[in-house]
């Protein structure tokens, strides 16, 4: 029996079907905000090149400026965006909402709405960041750039296809498996792999502090990704059956991350709830802007 076929996992064709469905909608919006930003970005250069003074004798100044008839519609969307960011933490706290979908998902929209709206908005300013609205913008930043953080820790917590983290055990278990795939197809030794899985030692790790671990984390992330690129550049000669040198590379990506994030684990969780701590309030304080910045502009006239 080839790797590939033993490494290839049976799901339910329902289920199957609806992951299909669901990452053809992801990739369709990001796909879908990659061509809005080229084209926004192609179609308003000229104007957001020029100063505030040659701006306004532009003949696209009723066009792009923020209160211009697309700057106030990308204003509108990428505020749209946002308000339905808020659907998923919510989420937690009704009932109703939560029995809809699977965690997962809503993550993924989430995500993606999170990257979209400031893109939007982004334009909608016409890159001038002053009062209120630069004090919600940049607040915006923050949020974006706090969940992609977030995101990041999220991801080194190994999960069950359940959504409900894995105990120590169970880590090491499927580790343990992992190990006995890899070295039944004879392409990597239990030495090679244990170079590739060079790792410090636990007294080390619980010894880092939080953003030294943090950057450790990374790191170690962007080592292994090398590592692995290295190995399929030179296993590439030694197995004839590429699909099954591509399933070998899954599992022995699997089994470095497993590791490392076995070590890590009660960094990442305790870096995750000290993450939670941090984002909320820039959250909190870009509703507020968002809403003050609104009612300024629509009752006010600035």
């Amino acid at each position: 029996m080839s790797a590939a076929a033993t490494l290839r996992h049976t799901a339910n064709p329902a289920d199957a079907a609806r992951r299909r469905r669901h990452r053809f909608w992801i990739e369709a919006g990001a796909v879908a905000a990659i061509v809005a930003t080229v084209a926004l970005a192609v179609h308003g250069l000229p104007y957001y090149l020029l100063s505030s003074a040659q701006r306004v004798i532009s003949p696209h100044h009723g066009e792009l400026k923020p209160s211009g008839t697309l700057g106030k519609a990308l204003g509108i969307a990428g505020t749209a965006m946002l308000l339905l960011i808020y659907l998923y933490p919510l989420r937690k706290k009704w009932k109703w909402l939560a029995k809809k979908g699977k965690t997962k998902n809503w993550l993924d929209y989430h995500i993606l709405m999170g990257l979209a709206a400031p893109v939007l908005i982004t334009f909608h300013s016409a890159f001038k960041l002053r009062g209120i609205a630069g004090l919600a913008y940049w607040s915006m930043i923050a949020v974006v750039i706090s969940g992609i953080v977030g995101r990041y820790l999220y991801n080194r917590i190994p999960r069950k296809l359940g959504e409900a983290e894995m105990s120590l055990e169970e880590m090491e278990k499927l580790r343990a498996e992992l190990t006995a795939q890899i070295e039944a197809q004879n392409v990597l030794s239990r030495e090679e792999l244990s170079r590739l899985l060079v790792l410090p030692s636990t007294d080390e790790v619980q010894r880092l502090p939080m953003l030294k671990a943090l950057w450790l984390v990374v790191s170690l992330d962007v080592r292994r990704w090398i590592a692995i690129w290295r190995l399929h550049l030179n296993a590439a000669a030694h197995v004839k059956n590429h699909q099954d040198l591509r399933a070998i590379l899954v599992v022995v990506r699997k089994q470095a991350a497993l590791s490392k994030d076995v070590l890590f684990l009660s960094k990442i969780r305790q870096l995750f709830r000290l993450w939670h701590i941090v984002h909320r309030p820039f959250s909190y304080a870009l509703a507020i802007l968002a809403v003050l910045h609104i009612f300024v502009v629509t009752f006010l006239g600035f």
